[in-house]
């Protein structure tokens, strides 16, 4: 039995410029266990997904199952197997933290779960926040005590819909470390986020959704396997010839060109050259997971990435 099964999840809105179809007919399911992710650039459908998987949203078409219990037939028992952190900075102002862990606690009817909230206050470094007012808080610290209320049940299916989205690396590294240890003690994970570094370290398995379709699905080594090419980067200062600045990837100093083999990448270097763009730190590497995910979004990519594994 899956951990989530999506099946033939569609959801349609109302607006003043009449229906939006965010999610046509996603089919998925997440095994027992699994690391998986969800991404998707903005407007895609993931947090769509995720709240009719929560039963913020009512799908308008299919059904999630969460470990065999309907989210809308068996609303109760589906959220109890559920630890959802969201995207958004939900608090309570009026206790602090060591109380809003406690009230999380009984609302999924968990009695005497001091030892718990301390494990959960101390792998997340709350300790020394643990009786400040949620209103004191800075936005890292909220996040984490979001992560806290998420696990305070214990439940089977942890769902981090962009948990890292403006925190500092020391939380990344924080939160990652402790997910990852209750993935291996069998906790099932579904990660949404943008950062793609962090997608190809700890997902085992990814789906991509583009306006509201998977338009890739497979094991994260065999979507890096199939993708295409090669890609050249390198950091300088200098202004590309247009050519290449209509390819190209930068992020500051740092250039990134694709190129599907050895000729073209002489092709660019040439072009380079006769522009006398000046080159520092040249390599050539194998596409990492965001240049699979551009590919993909792109419609460029090698055939047998895109949805080359809709199920295991």
């Amino acid at each position: 039995m899956p951990a989530v099964s999506f099946q033939a999840i569609s959801k349609t809105f109302a607006t003043p410029k009449g229906p939006f179809q965010a999610l046509n007919q996603v089919s998925l399911d997440i095994e027992q266990g699994e690391f998986f992710g969800l991404l998707g650039p903005n407007g895609a459908g993931k947090t769509t997904l995720i709240s009719i998987l929560a039963g913020l949203a009512r799908a308008t078409s299919g059904r999630v199952l969460v470990q065999g219990s309907d989210v809308q037939a068996n609303y109760a028992d589906a959220r109890r197997k559920l630890g959802i952190v969201p995207q958004e900075l939900v608090f309570d102002p009026f206790f602090n933290v060591r109380e809003a862990l406690r009230f999380q606690s009984g609302y999924f009817g968990v009695k005497n779960n001091d030892a718990w909230i301390d494990e959960l206050l101390e792998n997340l470094g709350l300790v020394d926040k643990a009786n400040a007012n949620m209103r004191q808080l800075s936005g890292g610290m909220k996040r984490r005590v979001l992560v806290a209320q998420a696990l305070v049940h214990k439940p089977p299916i942890i769902v981090l819909d962009e948990p890292t989205a403006g925190v500092d690396v020391e939380l990344r590294q924080t939160l990652w470390h402790f997910i990852a240890r209750l993935n291996k003690e069998g906790h099932t994970v579904l990660l949404t986020t943008h950062y793609l570094e962090e997608a190809e370290a700890l997902c085992g398995r990814i789906a991509m959704l583009k306006a509201g379709q998977v338009v890739a699905l497979n094991r994260t080594s065999e979507l890096l396997k199939a993708a295409s090419g090669s890609v050249l980067q390198f950091k300088t200062d200098a202004v590309l010839p247009a050519m290449l600045a209509s390819i190209a990837r930068v992020t500051g100093r740092i250039v990134q060109l694709p190129a599907q083999d050895a000729a073209e990448i002489e092709n660019h270097l040439a072009t380079l050259r006769v522009a006398g763009v000046e080159l520092q730190d040249m390599e050539i590497r194998r596409p990492d997971l965001e240049d699979v995910f551009l590919q993909v979004m792109s419609g460029t990519s090698a055939s047998n990435i895109s949805l080359s594994e809709v199920a295991l």
